[in-house]
């Protein structure tokens, strides 16, 4: 298999290269010892906020994961997480030019790994969740956030539910409805569409309106798992008593006179029927984001009368994918030098993204950018950054034009040097 193949031949897919002058051995003098201690002093007389002006930290990030909850593969371990890590760190460069460091860690514990987390928050300007199980995911991110002096994110809930909603804002758009008229589903209670539902509800949709389908069925007030769910899963609870206005019991029904199905299940083919989208309404909207099979080929989605399908893939239009999100909102958020993510500023983002699409042409096989698009990460990094400065949360105060020069510098930098280290060989071709 040609992706094995590769693995083993470059032996990891990000390394550190020196990014200060060396010329001679006397240089270490400044940049090691003796020199090194005057940093060192300062920061130590002056308060931590320093190290994020004299080293790496404004711009380096963790992507921390136990390993329980890998893309499809489930929970096959720490060791077996860090590929997926390493690519993760590598897209944060390539795409968002942020310095991100892949970590597993052999801790299941909640409890314990956010003490893992808390005692690594000097050397990092923000933390990156990547593939943790649910529901401790949602127990892990909360208590970091109010815990941590840095932002934490949980790709899997934020970043996911951002591009969806910036999709699911543009396809309203092309069909001429309202959020806060649209009858939602959301297929699958797992970590991105329990976040989804919380930005739903964020930009206007009714939680009435909105039925959430798990694998027992819709979630309703009257389940018969309820007192257990409230016990072991309070954020799936308080969507069960809240949504489903007309207790729909049934998924099929659930279907019936939907305007939008958002489904982030298990894998396809054939996990949403035809059936269920014939029932929709007109100029239904389906977004059938498992991967690596989707829970229903876009071609048979519209066949049953869908007019805007999206999925996970980057073979069909409409690619949901958290690349789009991620790496702006991180270089936003670091060249602010913030302190928190909110849902605020990952809202600004998701405004950014839809109305990029929109200005530089949206139509039903487009309604998010494609994952090369620079102008459209520098343009959601300046969204989220100006929100951080407003909410109080930065440490730096810019000017528009001050954060535009520096956030595209970083974003093309890393362009720049893959192009400069293919011509001279120092990353070798594999096709």
């Amino acid at each position: 298999m040609k992706s094995l193949e590769l693995h083993q031949l470059y032996r990891g897919k990000i390394e550190i290269v020196p990014k200060v002058p060396i010329t001679g051995l006397d240089d270490f003098s400044i940049w090691y010892t003796p020199g090194v201690a005057e940093p060192s002093k300062r920061i130590y007389q002056e308060g931590d906020d320093l190290s994020f002006e004299y080293t790496w930290r404004w711009n380096t990030a963790v992507v921390v994961s136990d390993g329980t909850r890998v893309l499809g593969l489930g929970g096959i371990g720490p060791a077996a997480a860090l590929p997926v890590m390493e690519g993760k760190a590598l897209l944060f460069k390539y795409l968002g030019g942020v310095d991100a460091i892949p970590l597993v860690v052999g801790e299941r514990d909640p409890d314990k790994f956010i003490y893992i987390v808390k005692a690594l928050e000097p050397s990092f300007g923000a933390v990156n969740l990547e593939d943790i199980e649910s529901p401790k995911c949602f127990y892990i991110l909360e208590r970091l956030q109010e815990i941590l002096d840095i932002p934490v994110w949980h790709d899997d809930q934020q970043g996911t539910a951002l591009v969806t909603i910036a999709g699911l804002l543009n396809a309203l758009k092309i069909v001429g409805k309202k959020i806060g008229d649209a009858r939602i589903v959301l297929f699958g209670a797992g970590a991105a569409n329990i976040c989804t539902y919380k930005y739903l509800k964020a930009v206007g949709a009714k939680p009435g309106n909105i039925v959430v389908v798990d694998s027992k069925g819709p979630l309703h007030r009257g389940r018969a798992d309820l007192e257990e769910m409230k016990r072991g899963n309070p954020w799936k609870y308080r969507i069960a008593v809240e949504s489903n206005a007309e207790e729909v019991r049934d998924v099929a029904k659930a279907f019936e006179g939907a305007d939008v199905v958002i489904a982030a299940s298990s894998p396809g083919p054939g996990v949403i029927k035809k059936d269920w989208i014939r029932s929709m309404n007109k100029d239904a909207i389906v977004f059938a984001e498992a991967n690596p099979v989707p829970e229903i080929w876009p071609w048979e989605a519209k066949e049953a009368g869908a007019r805007i399908v999206a999925t996970g893939r980057s073979d069909f239009p409409n690619q949901i994918n958290n690349s789009l999100g991620f790496p702006a909102v991180f270089r936003g958020v670091l060249t602010v030098r913030a302190r928190k993510m909110t849902d605020e500023m990952f809202l600004a983002a998701a405004h950014a993204i839809a109305r990029y699409t929109e200005e530089t042409g949206l139509h039903e096989d487009r309604i998010v950018p494609a994952m090369q698009e620079t102008e459209m990460y520098v343009r959601e990094a300046i969204a989220v950054a100006e929100k951080a400065m407003e909410l109080g949360y930065a440490r730096r105060k810019m000017s528009r034009s001050e954060l535009e020069k520096e956030i595209r510098e970083a974003i093309e930098r890393p362009r720049r040097f893959m192009e400069m280290a293919l011509r001279e060989n120092l990353v070798k071709r594999w096709r």
